[in-house]
């Protein structure tokens, strides 16, 4: 890292929290600060909500991943036009149609107030994990080799620790001066400096080995996972369960997560929130293609340049960590730094959208918390608690970040083991709300219960000690916890019915203005 590098960090940097100063005196109301007034550019939304999703785990997973087993996790990008369908016209006008700041707000009329706290407290300990993993992800893998401060476990710890309070009270401030308008804004800036990072190391490795046909492999790795294409189930990635698992992840994710749904509130109507949903699935698939291009670019480079690898560091138990390697050693003055703020992106845009949905979640369903709409209460007051809020929920996510040093695999292993262990578990509250007319709460408390059963029982099988006849690849998590939960939530609720009065479904709308 050179001085030019350290000044392209510093200038980000100011950026980020430039922007958030500069919308912290544009906030009138709660509804600003949480929403944007309603009124938000799809275009700005639909990139932040890509920023969002995609966090530094994904960042250096998807090259990662590549580099470690091969090209078979690509091919979940085939599944976005089915994603858009049933979440563009399926999910979004049914949303929409309800004057709501937070999505669990939508259970309380069909399942009761219980079932909406419920849901909010999946929601906060779902995000609270993942912001978290991204804290210690960003420390450990980026900013530990990048300050070289990796020299032994116990001094690493500290360091880490440092690290993630640092990055997490970095993304607090500008988080919570700037409400949804200015994370909206960094994350759109993070998505474009996030798909730059990708672009620039393909050019660079392209640059050093005299064209791409160096870096393009002439056979299959012989540590690449051989193609599976149906659903076998001894199979670590087979390529039927990733399309069922990445379409149930995307709609579970935008269908019942606050930080997708805030986004889509925060535009005028469903015809504008899908616009959104499309302009951040093409952003989505654009950067997750080039960053395994990225991967295989990488494995070529190392793969010709032997003597560069650390020793007793291979491609397939470290493929992680290639991509921060290859930043941190190979890239030229200036162009490394850029590469560091494109992974602080990535960090950054998820830590500041997770620290504003989970900041008014706290808000709005707890009562205990206090309500942005109590009585007597000003627009000031508001958005005052709801700035406390978001630096308790860093203060938090800093604290839960050590818990990553108990959980082992891969970063994309991580990313379905801890990330989204409650994803298909909130999802089933959200299904029997708007699809099972005869749901009730007692059938959403079985199957919400037996949802995460399933989740675990997936995700952590060996742990558990699980026979390994019965033990599944990670991938089947999500159909499996989401179909036990549904078919739980409506049976228990169909048995738990004296008389079963169908509710008649919320006709689509296309405005959310109260």
């Amino acid at each position: 890292m050179t001085v030019l590098d350290w000044l392209v960090l510093a200038v980000y940097a100011l950026l980020m929290l430039g922007v958030g100063l500069y919308y912290s005196h544009r906030n009138r109301t709660a509804d600003d600060y949480v929403l944007g007034g309603r009124r938000m550019s799809p275009v700005a939304v639909g990139l932040s909500l890509f920023a969002t999703l995609v966090s530094t785990l994904s960042y250096l997973a998807n090259p990662g991943e590549m580099i470690a087993h091969g090209p078979m996790m690509a091919t979940q990008s085939l599944a976005h036009p089915l994603i858009y369908l049933i979440v563009g016209y399926c999910l979004i006008p049914r949303i929409m149609n309800q004057p709501v700041q937070s999505a669990y707000e939508l259970l309380q009329t069909r399942l009761g107030s219980g079932i909406r706290s419920a849901g909010a407290l999946v929601f906060l300990l779902l995000r609270c994990g993942w912001l978290a993993t991204i804290l210690y992800a960003t420390s450990r893998v980026v900013l530990l080799p990048l300050f070289r401060l990796d020299t032994g476990d116990s001094v690493a710890s500290l360091w880490i620790a440092a690290l993630c309070t640092i990055l997490g009270l970095t993304a607090g401030i500008y988080s919570s001066l700037g409400g949804i308008r200015g994370v909206v804004i960094t994350d759109a800036i993070q998505s474009v400096t996030m798909l730059g990072g990708a672009v620039l190391t393909l050019a660079v490795i392209t640059y050093r080995m005299g064209g791409v046909a160096p870096w393009w492999p002439d056979n299959w790795p012989a540590h690449w996972q051989a193609p599976s294409w149906g659903f076998d189930l001894s199979k670590r990635v087979s390529f039927g369960i990733l399309l069922l698992s990445t379409t149930l992840w995307y709609v579970c994710t935008n269908g019942s997560d606050q930080m997708s749904i805030q986004r889509f509130l925060s535009t005028r109507n469903a015809a504008a929130a899908r616009r959104t949903l499309l302009v951040s699935q093409l952003a989505d698939v654009s950067v997750s293609l080039l960053l395994g291009i990225t991967g295989i670019a990488l494995l070529g480079f190392y793969s010709a340049h032997q003597s560069l690898i650390p020793q007793g560091q291979t491609f397939e138990a470290a493929g992680d960590s290639f991509f921060p390697q290859f930043i941190m050693q190979e890239m030229p003055g200036g162009l490394a730094g850029f590469l560091v703020a494109a992974l602080l992106s990535a960090a950054l845009s998820s830590l500041s959208s997770g620290l504003n949905s989970a900041a008014a979640v706290l808000d709005r369903d707890f009562p205990q918390l206090g309500r942005s709409f109590r009585p007597g209460d000003s627009a000031s007051d508001a958005i005052s608690r709801l700035q406390l809020l978001t630096g308790l929920v860093a203060l938090a996510a800093v604290l839960l970040s050590m818990l990553n040093l108990l959980f082992s695999g891969n970063l994309l292993e991580r990313c379905f083991k801890i990330i989204n262990l409650l994803t298909a578990p909130l999802f089933v509250l959200f299904f029997l709300a708007l699809f099972v007319s005869f749901a009730n709460a007692t059938g959403a408390w079985w199957g919400l219960a037996a949802s995460i059963f399933a989740a675990v029982f997936v995700a952590y099988g060996r742990e558990l000690d699980v026979p390994e006849h019965l033990q599944l690849s990670f991938t089947w998590m999500m159909p499996a916890s989401l179909l036990l939960g549904i078919t739980t939530g409506a049976l228990v609720s169909l048995l738990t019915s004296s008389s079963i009065h169908p509710h008649p479904p919320t006709p689509p709308a296309e405005s959310n203005t109260p």
